[in-house]
């Protein structure tokens, strides 16, 4: 069961182009935001489609790949873990975050 814990799996539209960094130890780090959509019918008959975005970080081979292969619009699937964290702006207010960390990722269409 402990393969299952804390574990996310994703399919949607990468949002905008991968911001990639080169570490100074050489590794690199990605960051993108990822849009899910669901359509479904509410009870006034009228459809609606939600939008949810998410904010997915990789590092090292991960992030090569998304740095050579990855662009606006292309759809994706990951998984990875969820976490979250905080830290201050430079206005010293505290700021949160989630985002999915990958483990994986499928460049699909």
């Amino acid at each position: 069961m402990n393969a299952m814990k804390n574990r996310v799996q994703l399919i949607g539209n990468v949002g905008n182009d991968p911001e990639i960094k080169t570490l100074e130890s050489g590794k690199k780090l990605a960051h993108l935001n990822i849009a899910t959509s669901e359509k479904y019918t509410n009870d006034k008959g009228q459809k609606v489609e939600q939008t949810e975005w998410h904010r997915v970080t990789a590092w090292g081979k991960t992030a090569e790949i998304i740095e050579k292969f990855v662009v606006k619009g292309k759809e994706v699937a990951v998984e990875g873990k969820l976490i979250h964290r905080s830290y201050d702006d430079k206005n010293g207010e505290k700021k949160f975050i989630t985002e999915v960390v990958v483990s994986e990722i499928l460049l699909l269409k």
